[in-house]
């Protein structure tokens, strides 16, 4: 008798925008033998009243944690989190979504002093280096950011990353959620579509899309390894 194929990992990817897709993360997921489906938000796709998946990913947009009360789907998303946080299903937040996890685990979000866009320096802490994700990470690097808000380090969470703006730019909270407030996942194509997509926004903080258009192929490649390394690690835990 032929024994039986172990079942596929299989993992929920909550996506708000068209501009911020998964990325290098759906690329880890892939490499690693993980199944994916996304749900696409801003096409109107229901998301689910129960995680019925392995894995949680919630992925950037523009909204915040102060507009709960009028996107109810935002409220929906928490849920999920909570959902995943109980049973010890794997969650990765990025950006936005490591927001909603700082959130759902009783953290604050609130706005930064100023909106943090563009390529910036990563400093991990040195809890990062017994990190099961970041340990075998360079000790800083350069990563892409897009946000407005900031989030405290949970109660019984610990920071792993920061940058000179921003005291915290990511966390571990037990053995299984991470959230991310920078973008690792990026690829050059997903920046041109962010810069291209929120170029009033970029007006209005006086920065230039086609300078972090251009600047991305400085940065690309080293950040592609380190997200191949942070992204495959987490898809090793489901």
């Amino acid at each position: 008798m032929t024994p039986a194929m172990p079942d596929t990992a299989d993992v929920l990817i909550l996506q708000h925008v068209a501009p911020e897709p998964p990325g290098r993360i759906r690329h880890a997921l892939e490499a690693h033998g993980c199944s994916h489906h996304t749900v696409r938000i801003f096409r109107d796709e229901p998301v689910p009243k129960t995680l019925n998946a392995d894995g949680l990913v919630v992925m950037g947009g523009p909204m915040g944690v102060g507009d709960i009360d009028k996107r109810p789907h935002l409220k929906q998303k928490i849920a999920l989190i909570e959902q995943a946080l109980e049973a010890e299903i794997p969650v990765l937040g990025i950006c936005l979504g490591s927001q909603l996890l700082a959130h759902a685990l009783g953290a604050e979000v609130h706005p930064g002093s100023h909106k943090e866009i563009g390529w910036h320096e990563i400093t991990l802490t040195d809890a990062a280096a017994t990190d099961p994700l970041f340990q075998d990470v360079a000790p800083s690097f350069t990563a892409f950011h897009w946000h407005g808000d900031v989030f405290d380090v949970p109660e019984g969470a610990v920071s792993l990353a920061r940058s000179a703006q921003t005291g915290h730019q990511a966390f571990r909270y037990g053995e299984h959620a991470y959230g991310l407030l920078f973008h690792l996942e990026v690829t050059p194509s997903l920046v041109e579509g962010m810069t291209r997509a929120f170029a009033d926004e970029l007006t209005a903080t006086g920065l230039d899309g086609a300078a972090i258009r251009d600047a991305a192929s400085a940065h690309v490649d080293t950040l592609a390894e380190i997200a191949d390394t942070v992204f495959g690690k987490w898809a090793q835990r489901i």
